[in-house]
């Protein structure tokens, strides 16, 4: 009868164990990293209107794009993902402009020359200027880099993605918009 109870209660302690393990390892699984929740609460919101100024001079007013979809990306020059999405940004850019898409392109933590280095580098032609005092980037919950928002000519964020996008999700998020 005592080994009855030892095998009882050393099986339990074994399940117990177990059943531990698996909800911690389940939960490290679909655990998202920080950057992955990048902007998250700013979807299906009214867009934060900003004033950047631009690098090629003047400013852009993102209220002043109503009516038209827009694609706002957040960059750095020193950010690896950041310069594995540009050559695509820009050629998308290239074949949607003039169907009335406008792209932003805010740079932050990043220093001018440095800046202007990687938009001659990949040959930027989209508007693009530096998030200097952090506002920008503060009010769209960016918490790492590359995000991309979409922004529909209502002025509604209806997606994001973060992380390099590659130009299939890229197009078909600008299409969506389109509709």
């Amino acid at each position: 009868m005592m080994n009855y109870r030892r095998v009882l209660v050393f099986s339990l302690v074994i399940l117990a164990i177990v059943g531990l393990a698996a909800l911690l390892l389940g939960g490290l699984a679909r655990r998202e990293p920080l950057t992955g929740a990048s902007g998250a609460a700013r979807v299906n919101r009214p867009a934060e209107d900003f004033t950047l100024p631009l690098f090629s001079g003047g400013d852009i007013t993102l209220s002043d794009l109503k009516g038209k979809p827009v694609v706002i990306n957040f960059w750095a020059s020193w950010c690896i993902p950041c310069r594995e999405e540009a050559p695509i940004l820009e050629e998308v850019w290239r074949r949607y402009k003039d169907k009335g898409v406008t792209f932003i392109g805010v740079d932050i933590q990043d220093t001018e020359a440095d800046a202007r280095a990687y938009i001659k580098e990949f040959g930027i032609t989209y508007p693009n200027g530096p998030d200097i005092r952090g506002r920008i980037t503060i009010d769209y919950g960016v918490g790492g880099i590359p995000v991309t928002f979409f922004v529909n000519r209502e002025g509604l964020i209806v997606s994001r993605w973060v992380g390099a996008i590659n130009e299939r999700i890229l197009v078909s998020r600008i299409e969506d918009l389109l509709r």
